[in-house]
Parts: structure tokens; sequence; C-alpha cells
């Protein structure tokens, strides 16, 4: 048995269908991405960390764990995949 809504209920689901059609939708960011990049302030550069110093670090000399832990720039080759991981970065 077929039963027809009410006038009220079918101006609902209307509104709403137009409502959905005049915004753009949401981009998501990648969170993974999020906690492995920075962007700098300047929002031109983008930073990241260095490999090989989570863990087998014994064997490695103390000048080269200090070098492993700074940052550096994510190169220009990649540059344009992890801004499109970040849409809301400067």
């Amino acid at each position: 048995m077929w039963v027809t809504p009410d006038t009220s209920t079918l101006n609902a689901i209307i509104v709403n269908c137009v409502n959905l059609d005049k915004t753009m939708p949401k981009l998501k960011t990648k969170k993974s991405a999020a906690k492995r990049f920075r962007i700098t302030g300047s929002g031109k550069k983008i930073l990241r960390r260095k490999a090989n110093k989570n863990h087998l670090l014994e064997h490695k000399t103390t000048k080269q764990k200090r070098r492993l832990s700074n940052l550096v720039l994510v190169d220009e080759t990649n540059e344009k995949e992890v801004r499109l991981m970040l849409p809301y970065a400067k």
C-alpha cells in the first residue's frame, strides 16, 4: 500500500536538496600527512623529519644521530603531492 507523504515533508526534502547543491564539498586533510609534515611560516616550504632515527641507534655515532634529528625540506618533486594531502595548510 502506497502512502503519500504530506506537503511539509516534501518541502523539507526539496529544501535540503537545494541547499546541498549550493555548497562546495569540504576537502579532507590526510591526518597521516598532517602528523609528518610542517609548513613554514611563509607557507612556501614544507619540512619533514629524516629517516633512520627510530631504532637501531646503538651502532650509530652521536654525530650521525644529531644530524638525523634536524628537519629538512621536502624535495620539489614531492612537494605537490604533500600539498594535495594538506589542502588547508598555508
